[in-house]
């Protein structure tokens, strides 16, 4: 889609885009649970990427067969990010492996999108944890802090509010549990084919990201991927020179390619991706796309999605939703998998309007008749029957 022209804009005030976002999510969902299941002691995360992509690949292939030219499939490639390391790893096969081992602390996330309408999800969790044993110790605080940021953000990411409010609270709850959120990144409201739209929530701002950051007010029928990054240590996040290995297409950038390879592989970026983030294992000839993306990077026609580090032996939790504001409240239609059983922390959030707030229901009473409606929808255009993909009520 191009043009800055806003009137053509697609939005959930239109029954069949709620219906799209909700396919899309309901794949995330399960694409998500897939992973989180295979994620055991021993397995490579390679294969964990490679297998949350492939199931991305093969359920929104099913979907709207009969549109030949709607797009659809990844919105952000599986990354699976281990301990102290931020987001977006997502090796090649060409990078040396890492295996997962009990006691690391994973994070997954992913995205999914049909038609453009996207739905991001990200979950945290500590592998070989079972509710006999429940973790203890800090890194079961940065998981119950991270969850709880979730949840209030859940709660203030509604028509009318801030995204200053849901800044504070995210400071105030990570500081109850000895935790910091990870400074700078972005929470993003999202648009058809953009993941990146222009309000945000800001984490953990510096001074000079506060006075340059917009404020903005959450308004209804607009959409946001609502990200926390909560870390044991100080909330710096580094790029460790890892590989980067997920990009995505800035359309506002205009360069003639020297190289042929670069040519290619770009043309095939456009053709395949569009502006939707993508990762360099997507292409047939990883050497080529290697070879490839460094001019099209160079020249700022790729954004890079850099793979960032907090300090060694510190430990990073993130959980990501996805919401719509709807004109009944907010719904999100995208989960974590967080199972308070398994973690036991000594910390609480200490604030008295917070502990409020997450203890205020965040259920939609309104919503059946029209769940009922759009579940229809979903089984007509896909054949099958949609999940229930909100938190149960």
């Amino acid at each position: 889609m191009s043009g800055d022209d806003d009137s053509n804009d697609q939005t959930i005030a239109d029954d069949l885009v709620v219906t799209k976002f909700k396919m899309g999510a309901e794949i995330a969902n399960q694409a998500l649970k897939s992973v989180v299941e295979a994620a055991t002691t021993g397995v490579s995360v390679l294969s964990l990427c490679e297998k949350g992509d492939a199931f991305i690949m093969q359920e929104t292939g099913k979907v709207f067969k009969k549109e030949k030219d709607m797009k659809k499939g990844i919105a952000f490639p599986t990354s699976v990010s281990v301990n102290n390391c931020v987001c977006h790893y997502s090796p090649l096969r060409s990078d040396p492996d890492v295996v997962l081992k009990d006691g690391d602390v994973v994070k997954i996330d992913l995205g999914v999108h049909v038609d453009g309408f996207i739905s991001n999800v990200a979950h945290s969790f500590v592998v070989g944890v079972t509710k006999d044993t429940p973790l203890t110790g800090k890194k079961a605080d940065v998981l119950v802090a991270a969850h709880l940021c979730a949840e209030a953000a859940l709660r203030l990411v509604k028509p009318g509010n801030q995204n200053s409010q849901v800044t504070e609270a995210w400071n105030k709850i990570a500081k109850s549990f000895k935790c910091s959120p990870i400074e700078g990144m972005l929470s993003h409201q999202l648009k058809q084919h953009v993941i990146d739209g222009e309000k945000t929530i800001i984490q953990n701002p510096t001074d000079q990201q506060r006075k340059d950051h917009e404020k903005a007010e959450f308004e209804v029928h607009e959409v946001y991927a609502v990200d926390v990054l909560i870390s044991t240590g100080e909330g710096k996040a580094k790029d460790g020179g890892q590989r980067t290995t997920i990009y995505k297409r800035d359309p506002n950038k205009v360069y003639g390619l020297k190289m042929k390879t670069s040519r290619m592989f770009f043309s095939d970026v456009e053709k395949r991706f569009d502006a939707m983030p993508f990762t360099l294992r997507a292409f047939p000839d990883e050497g080529k796309a290697r070879l490839g993306v460094v001019e099209c990077a160079k020249h700022e026609l790729l954004q890079p999605f850099n793979v960032l580090h907090e300090k060694e032996g510190e430990f990073v939790a993130q959980f990501k939703f996805t919401v719509l504001l709807m004109a009944n409240g907010p719904l999100r239609i995208t989960n974590s998998l967080f199972d308070p059983d398994l973690y036991k922390t000594e910390h609480e959030v200490e604030d008295a309007e917070l502990k409020a707030l997450l203890q205020s229901s965040a259920s939609r009473k309104t919503q059946k008749k029209k769940k009922k409606k759009a579940s229809k929808t979903v089984e007509s255009a896909t054949g099958q029957p949609m999940e229930e993909t909100e938190a149960a009520e």
